[in-house]
């Protein structure tokens, strides 16, 4: 909560006119392309990580797809994960997020620009209806976010089990998937401080439809954990 106070102190002759901005886009989605919603939101995200004291580090941009029609799969860490990947990553993604966030102030107008998903886990027929319509619309061209652990680890930079079907809309697409190690991205909104905090955003190389097509989506989360935990383990700084 400071950091979030001192990110609107220290912007707050921008703040009435994006957050006005902000607010238009998210309400009126078919007026702007994909990529104008985009750099909106990256402006915004840069504008705030200044101003917070958070400086994201972006590894391994040249292992994301050249092709359009792929699916990140990160570790989950808190609230601003997508924030963190949104200013690491050059090309616009949209994300499947939980119901439970859909009301967050900022969030909320933030998935609505990026035409985000927000998944019930209790009703299993709408779930399924998320996998269909995101594997659709990544065969045709749109990238998306999944975190397949669920929800938050709240474990700092150990990761939780990942649940095989969060991968079923992947294998339905026969995209590339994209692990994404996060490390300290659980410190600038989870953590009650204001000091200066570096966020890794690594961008593992892609798992591409033919060197996964003949495994189980269990197998592939598996393969995707330790993926993931390895390369945190290699760059996290005591």
């Amino acid at each position: 909560m400071k950091r979030i106070l001192m990110m609107v102190f220290r912007n707050i002759i921008l703040v009435p006119y994006m957050w006005c901005r902000l607010c238009y886009h998210a309400s009126h989605t078919e007026k702007y392309t994909e990529e104008e919603q985009y750099a909106l939101l990256k402006f915004i995200v840069l504008r705030a990580n200044k101003g917070g004291n958070v400086k994201i580090e972006a590894h391994g941009v040249e292992n994301i797809p050249k092709e359009s029609g792929f699916m990140f799969f990160p570790n989950h860490q808190g609230l601003y994960d997508v924030l963190a990947i949104l200013e690491a990553c050059p090309k616009p993604f949209s994300v499947v997020a939980k119901k439970e966030v859909k009301n967050v102030p900022f969030l909320k107008q933030v998935f609505a620009c990026m035409r985000a998903y927000m998944l019930d886990r209790e009703n299993v027929r709408q779930a399924m209806q998320v996998i269909i319509d995101v594997s659709n619309e990544v065969k045709n061209g749109r990238n998306y976010l999944i975190f397949a652990e669920g929800t938050r680890s709240r474990n700092g930079n150990r990761i939780g089990e990942l649940k095989g079907g969060s991968f079923k809309a992947a294998t339905k697409a026969k995209c590339p998937i994209v692990p994404v190690a996060l490390i300290d991205s659980f410190k600038p909104f989870d953590t009650n401080t204001i000091n200066k905090v570096t966020v890794q955003v690594h961008f593992l190389e892609p798992l591409c439809y033919d060197e996964y097509k003949d495994m189980k989506t269990t197998e592939i989360a598996t393969l995707v954990h330790d993926r993931i935990q390895e390369t945190i383990d290699k760059f996290e700084k005591n």
